[in-house]
């Protein structure tokens, strides 16, 4: 799912953003972006990871201000755009339509690509962190399901519903941002906004192949089995780059799916350990 599927998601976003600001071929962008994530994963240039470690923190405080500048520019329009979500979500034609459960549908599954709740991947990153005690880790992966879905993703629902640019046809994926963008502010956004993408997206690319790197080798520790993984991996990039987007978000979202369903089995099973962990730091708090 991370290794292949979602990695393609992530490559798809930014050969668009990149095609949208700079004119970019998809297919020249595919081939960019599956030479450095095959030198990285080969090569293991960490660097550039740590560099995405601080850059990507500063990229989406950048992203918050912006959507912030549209908010104050457009102050006067932020009520009918409340509105109009609540139209939308539960207004009569679309009770009627049946078009509510598609939007919650289709809000699990784009909320659960965006924060990876419940899922079972955020506990390979959070694994690797240093507290004093389990349940401090646990409360910030939380914090980050705020701010991520709440923060971030409103974020851009302001800048989308603040602008006329989603009326239109032509407009859809991450272009959609980019072009509501420009919208509100200039040309200029639209750039700022794919080298952004870039960043967020490369970043979760290296992310994910080390989620599918870490569990081969816990399940097989084999050089061949590793290699054939990493070749598979810089060629969904490629394949992610090029395809159309309805293909891979459909793919991403079986795969999601049956990685949910698998999770929330085991989360079932761990809940009576997660309690007493819980009990132990709340006496620990206490004490």
């Amino acid at each position: 799912c991370f290794g292949f599927v979602f990695n393609a998601v992530q490559a798809n976003t930014i050969s668009i953003a990149f095609e949208e600001s700079f004119g970019v071929s998809r297919v020249v962008m595919g081939l960019i972006l599956a030479t450095l994530t095959a030198a990285i994963i080969f090569g293991g240039l960490r660097r550039i990871v740590a560099v995405t470690t601080w850059l990507v923190p500063v990229m989406a405080i950048g992203y918050i201000l912006l959507a912030l500048i549209v908010v104050v520019l457009n102050i006067t329009e932020v009520p009918s755009v409340f509105a109009l979500i609540v139209k939308s979500a539960f207004g009569a034609e679309e009770m009627f339509g049946g078009i509510v459960g598609a939007a919650i549908l289709n809000g699990i599954k784009r909320g659960l690509f965006s924060n990876e709740a419940g899922m079972g991947s955020v506990p390979n990153a959070a694994a690797t962190a240093d507290v004093t005690h389990p349940v401090k880790q646990g409360l910030i992966q939380t914090l980050g399901v705020f701010i991520d879905t709440l923060v971030i993703c409103t974020s851009t629902a302001m800048i989308v519903l603040l602008s006329d640019a989603y009326l239109s046809q032509d407009a859809s994926s991450i272009n959609l941002t980019q072009v509501s963008l420009t919208d509100h502010i200039g040309d200029w956004a639209s750039g700022v906004l794919a080298i952004a993408i870039f960043f967020f997206a490369f970043s979760s690319v290296i992310g994910n192949y080390y989620y599918g790197e870490s569990n081969i080798e816990f399940i097989k520790r084999s050089k061949m089995v590793l290699n054939v993984f990493r070749v598979l991996v810089v060629g969904f990039v490629f394949f992610g780059s090029v395809a159309k987007v309805q293909l891979v978000w459909d793919l991403a979202d079986v795969f999601m799916g049956v990685m949910a369903f698998i999770n929330l089995i085991a989360i079932f099973m761990l809940f009576k350990i997660a309690k007493k962990v819980l009990d132990n730091y709340l006496e620990q708090r206490k004490q």
